[in-house]
């Protein structure tokens, strides 16, 4: 997606602050858009990618260097944010688009193509986050640009099912948007 990720291993006697502020200056705006993806309310977000950042940080104890620390990151961002979403649903705190995210859209200092694309974004987000969480993992993964190998690594399908599962969500993505339905899958 034109963004140079840079792998690194851990170097014995790195402190773990260390390890977590390199993690997050490669990684960062990856678990921003992850962030957005799972929670639409800006407030909200903001926790969440707290908790993300908290449980990453947490989590490099146990990082032994059997995958990649893109893969490590995504894995622990992603089950936090699933985490975070059931959440959300014992709580019932759902909120579909955040006070704002209307101020913004309301405000007429955007010239009208980056309105429209603005919206079709949100429209987008507001989609994929309607998805079931595995198919919302494996999505965002795969809009992340990584492929279907390190997708299983995440998610635990095979290589075969992250493929076909690509496939047939964005056919229904395609279809949700082009008929702008919010149709739970």
């Amino acid at each position: 997606m034109g963004v140079r990720q840079v792998e690194w291993m851990p170097e014995i006697g790195r402190s773990r602050d260390s390890q977590f502020e390199e993690a997050v200056a490669t990684h960062g705006a990856a678990l921003e858009r992850l962030a957005r993806a799972y929670e639409a309310d800006p407030e909200t977000r903001r926790d969440l990618l707290q908790e993300i950042h908290i449980a990453l940080w947490q989590s490099l104890d146990r990082f032994d260097n059997r995958c990649s620390m893109r893969t490590w990151v995504y894995r622990v961002a992603h089950n936090t944010a699933a985490s975070h979403v059931s959440q959300q649903l014992r709580s019932k705190k759902q909120i579909a688009v955040g006070v704002e995210e209307l101020a913004d859209l309301a405000s007429g200092t955007r010239d009208e193509q980056a309105a429209e694309q603005e919206d079709a974004l949100g429209r987008i987000y507001e989609l994929i986050h309607q998805l079931k969480a595995l198919d919302r993992q494996v999505m965002l993964a795969y809009l992340e640009g990584m492929d279907a190998a390190s997708t299983s690594e995440i998610t635990g399908l095979s290589a075969r099912n992250v493929a076909t599962k690509i496939h047939r969500i964005k056919q229904i993505l395609k279809c949700r948007f082009q008929e702008g339905g919010r149709n739970e899958r």
